[in-house]
């Protein structure tokens, strides 16, 4: 729930004008250096001198932004851009409030948030590369482009958006997003259990034909593949009687990519494999191969 010495909502609500401001530019030159050098934030930024080192000190205590060991630059590490994600959002109307932080994985950080009408949603902060960032850092003295990092998780927001924005038409097993800002998608909370923790089931067989099901309309309609399904990327909604969501979609592919057949058979062989070896549920991976292409409707 605690990102670095304070929550993420303290720290953003206790940030100054200035010191996002500082932020702001460092985000914009990210792609560009990976320090960026002091008297070119003064410069962008258009405050005194002063002004500035007194804004990086507090977004230096608090572990936004980041000193390079020998010379005066600066770049952001993943919280300084998950403060530059959230200015954003609560700029253009999209969060009120930031709560705590319910989820994370090897790539992702997922918040508890309520739009200003007060509908509560969730935000996921991609962070592609923390976890190897870490390791490299540990046993190496020289510095490492973390830059590079936050267009990957970028991207990985963008597609994520992408896809679920087209999806969620088609069927009720993913979550509906709502908008998207640098690593950073919004989209509904779902209050559920992921699938690998979830041993009890009533019906096994129903939840592993919902999701069959969302891979059949994401074939079928959007012409895609998963491409990574695992019973850590599915939640079970307990409260919405034992429905799943497939989540976790940066990685899709078309299915005329050369991967596609090799992907989607990985995807349905694991499901079926898992709900045997959990639920002792038998399914044949051929006929549900079949029903996810809609080449047979019953499951």
């Amino acid at each position: 729930m605690v990102k670095g010495l304070k929550e993420l909502a303290l720290i953003y609500r206790d940030l100054s004008d200035e010191s996002f401001k500082i932020l702001t530019v460092l985000n914009s030159m990210s792609t560009k250096y990976e320090y960026v050098p002091l008297e070119l934030i003064e410069k962008v930024a258009k405050l005194p001198p002063s002004r500035v080192i007194k804004s990086l000190r507090e977004l230096m205590d608090v572990k936004a932004v980041v000193k390079h060991k020998v010379t005066q630059s600066f770049r952001l590490t993943y919280l300084g851009l998950d403060l530059v994600a959230l200015k954003k959002l609560s700029d253009s109307g999209v969060l009120g409030y930031i709560g705590t932080r319910v989820g994370v994985g090897k790539e992702s950080e997922i918040y508890i948030a309520k739009t200003p009408e007060g509908r509560v949603v969730a935000v996921k902060f991609y962070k592609i590369g923390r976890i190897s960032f870490q390791k490299v850092k540990r046993v190496r003295t020289y510095s490492l482009d973390e830059g590079r990092w936050f267009t990957h998780s970028r991207s990985a927001a963008s597609k994520e958006y992408e896809v679920l924005s087209r999806l969620s038409d088609y069927t009720q097993f993913v979550p509906r997003v709502y908008a998207h800002v640098e690593h950073s998608v919004v989209m509904d909370y779902v209050s559920g259990v992921e699938l690998y923790r979830y041993r009890e089931a009533l019906a096994p067989e129903n939840i592993l034909r919902c999701v069959m099901m969302a891979l059949r309309s994401a074939y079928v309609y959007l012409g895609i593949i998963h491409g990574d399904l695992s019973e850590y990327n599915v939640l079970v909604s307990v409260d919405e009687g034992e429905k799943p969501y497939i989540i976790d979609w940066p990685q899709y592919v078309y299915k005329d990519d050369p991967r596609a057949e090799e992907l989607l058979l990985r995807d349905v062989s694991y499901m079926v494999k898992f709900f045997k070896e959990r639920y002792n549920l038998e399914k044949r991976v051929g006929d549900c191969l079949e029903f996810v292409k809609g080449l047979r409707d019953e499951f």
